[in-house]
């Protein structure tokens, strides 16, 4: 269920029978060949599919993320981790001060991972509600699947390659790029990190066939699902 399709008197009509919601967040940066958009995409549409069966809903996603590092790169743009975080507060608030209790953060982007902590300290302190901080890329059986795959997996690598995160009429390059060192780079200033980085992958074959990323999609969903199916204790 989209919130964006929806009015705030049925989202109360949802409240009263249903106390779950789903927010997704992710980040607008560069993602070499792949859309600018892909960690936002990818979060959003793994959320709604995962909650679709279930009638749970969706709201709109958080569009941008903690990516200091990639803003030498025309079209990212970062947040501060303090301000990513002040902000997840003040949406959590919000929606528990509506009536939703249990609430399942889908994260899309690496750099946001620190707000983690900030989330589980602001569900400690408000007893009744719960949060969940759900990084479905390297989730355990959604990581599995991509090591099954082709273990060099990376940012703006085949493993963010689906249909939906491609940008027509780009055609990225056939052979696999040596994986760079982004533990140096990540050291470095915004410029000095571009002219390590190249395109923006960190390395690996840059798309694999349809077949295998239905394959990982699968098992994504399903282990966003499981989050909200569970009891929750």
């Amino acid at each position: 269920m989209r919130a964006a399709e929806m009015n705030w008197m049925q989202v109360e009509e949802y409240l009263r029978h249903e106390d779950r919601v789903v927010l997704p967040i992710g980040s607008t940066e560069q993602h070499a060949y792949l859309s600018l958009a892909t960690d936002v995409l990818l979060a959003e549409r793994v959320a709604l599919e995962a909650a679709e069966p279930l009638s749970v809903l969706v709201l709109p996603v958080l569009a941008y993320g903690v990516t200091p590092h990639f803003r030498s790169y025309p079209g990212t743009v970062s947040l501060r981790l303090e301000t990513l975080i002040e902000v997840l507060r003040d949406a959590l608030d919000s929606l528990a001060d509506a009536g939703f209790r249990r609430i399942l953060i889908v994260n899309g982007h690496g750099g946001n991972t620190p707000a983690k902590a900030a989330c589980e300290a602001w569900s400690a302190g408000r007893p009744g509600s719960r949060v969940r901080f759900h990084n479905w890329w390297n989730a355990p059986r959604t990581w599995d699947k991509v090591k099954s795959i082709d273990p060099s997996a990376s940012h703006a690598s085949w493993m963010e390659s689906f249909p939906w995160t491609r940008v027509s009429g780009v055609r990225p390059p056939e052979v696999a790029k040596p994986m760079v060192d982004w533990a140096r780079l990540s050291t470095l200033d915004p410029p000095a990190v571009r002219a390590g980085l190249g395109d923006g992958s960190f390395g690996g074959l840059y798309q694999r066939s349809d077949h295998d990323m239905q394959a990982l999609w699968k098992v994504a969903v399903e282990e966003t699902r499981a989050l909200l199916e569970d009891s929750w204790a």
